[in-house]
C-alpha cells in the first residue's frame, strides 16, 4: 500500500506531527508514504503568508526514518497562472522526491472554504469555472509530476448537493487537461478524500479512465489525510481502480516515477 499524499504540521492547515503520521502508516501496513506539505498562493493582489518555509520543512523531514516503511519528502505546489517562478525557485531551493500541482484558487477565490465564491453561481458554474481555472494553470506549469485531486471543488462543504464532478458534463474541458498531461509525460492522482465528502474518488472512474484512453501512463494514490487517524484512508479501493485501468500504481523516488505491479 501507498499514500503519496500527507499533511503534518508543515502544512498551514494541519496539526499532525510528522512521528504521528509515521507510526499511524505503519500501523495500517502501509509500504511507503509521501509527506506532500502545501506551498500555496491567494492572488498576487491577496498575498498570503505561507506557513510551510524551507526552514521548517527541513527540520521536520530530514531526519524521520522507519524500520517499516520508505518515507518520501514531497511538496503539494498551489498552481495559479502566474506563479511558474515560483516554483522554480522552490525547487532551486530543496530536492524533492515528488510534486503535487493542485488547483486550490480560481481568480481570488478560494472555492472550497469561501462562500462568497458560490454566491449566484449554479454548481454547474461553479464547477466549470474551477475545471477552467484549472486547464489554464495546467497550459502554465510543466513542473510539477501529478495533478492533484482534479475535480476538488466537489469536496467543498459549499456544494450543497454534495455531487461529484461527472466527465460526461464537461468532458471537452477535461480532456484538455488530460491530454496536456498525458503528452507532457504528467500523471494524475487519485484522491481518496472525496470518499468521504461526495461518495467518490477525486476524480472519479470515468475520468481516470479517460486519462488512460488518452495516453496517460502515470497514475499515483493519496489519502489527502491532515491527521495521523486519516492515513492511508480509502487507499485499498483506490488501488482496485489503478490495478483495473493501469495494472499498476506509481510512487515516486528524486522525481522518477516508480511502476508497481498490482
Amino acid at each position: 500500500m501507498f499514500d503519496f499524499h500527507l499533511h503534518s504540521s508543515v502544512s498551514h492547515d494541519s496539526v499532525a506531527s510528522p512521528t504521528d503520521i509515521i507510526r499511524s502508516a505503519e500501523n495500517r501496513g502501509l509500504a511507503e508514504i509521501c509527506f506532500t506539505d502545501h506551498y500555496d498562493f491567494s492572488d498576487y493582489r491577496y498575498p498570503f503568508k505561507i506557513k510551510f518555509d524551507i526552514e521548517s520543512y527541513n527540520s521536520a523531514y530530514d531526519g524521520l526514518h522507519s524500520d517499516k516503511l520508505l518515507i518520501r519528502r514531497g511538496v503539494e505546489f498551489g498552481l495559479m497562472p502566474w506563479n511558474r517562478e515560483k516554483l522554480t525557485e522552490l525547487l532551486d531551493k530543496r530536492h524533492f522526491d515528488f510534486v503535487i500541482g493542485s488547483v486550490h484558487e480560481v481568480k481570488d477565490k478560494a472555492p472550497y472554504r469561501s462562500a462568497s465564491f458560490w454566491d449566484g453561481r449554479r454548481v454547474e458554474e461553479a464547477f466549470s469555472e474551477h475545471l477552467c481555472e484549472t486547464l489554464e494553470c495546467v497550459k502554465m506549469h510543466d513542473g510539477f509530476d501529478v495533478l492533484g485531486h482534479l475535480t476538488y471543488i466537489s469536496k467543498s462543504p459549499c456544494n450543497l448537493t454534495r455531487t461529484p464532478i461527472r466527465y460526461e458534463y464537461f468532458s471537452d474541458i477535461i480532456d484538455e487537461i488530460l491530454k496536456i498531461l498525458a503528452e507532457r509525460g504528467q500523471g494524475l492522482e487519485i484522491n481518496t478524500d472525496g470518499i468521504d465528502s461526495v461518495g467518490d474518488f477525486l476524480p472519479s472512474l470515468d475520468i481516470i479512465k479517460r486519462f488512460r484512453e488518452l495516453g496517460g501512463e502515470i497514475i499515483t494514490i493519496g489519502s489527502d489525510a491532515h491527521t495521523a487517524e486519516r492515513v492511508g484512508a480509502h487507499i485499498n479501493g483506490a488501488l482496485e481502480i489503478a490495478k483495473d485501468i493501469f495494472g499498476y500504481v506509481c510512487t515516486f523516488d528524486g522525481r522518477k516515477p516508480v511502476f508497481h505491479k498490482l
